[in-house]
């Protein structure tokens, strides 16, 4: 697939809009990281555009007490793909996650 040409205009709008979106799961990992939100309220926002591209093991790094070793571990154990991201959580592997991390 061919790299679309794009005019400088449109390179800028869209480096703009990938700068609010990193920005926006940033707030969402500071968040959950210092409380204000939960496991169980960032995975209501799966829905969300932004919020759904998410990498659930970056989630899961995230929370207080939890690195890579034991995201990888957790994810292997709940089987759930290490390029998986909150949108694409099915309703097991959701419930599965917030049993073992609530």
């Amino acid at each position: 697939m061919a790299i679309p040409q794009l005019t400088a205009a449109e390179r800028q709008a869209a480096l703009e809009k990938a700068k609010a979106a990193r920005t926006k799961r940033a707030e969402i990992r500071d968040s959950l990281k210092s409380g204000k939100l939960t496991l169980k309220d960032v995975l209501g926002m799966k829905d969300d555009p932004i919020v759904g591209r998410m990498k659930v093991s970056t989630l899961i790094e995230t929370l207080p007490g939890y690195g890579k070793a034991k995201s990888e571990k957790i994810m292997a154990e709940l089987k759930i793909a290490e390029s998986r991201r909150l949108k694409g959580l099915g309703e097991r592997q959701e419930a599965a996650l917030l049993e073992r991390l609530a």
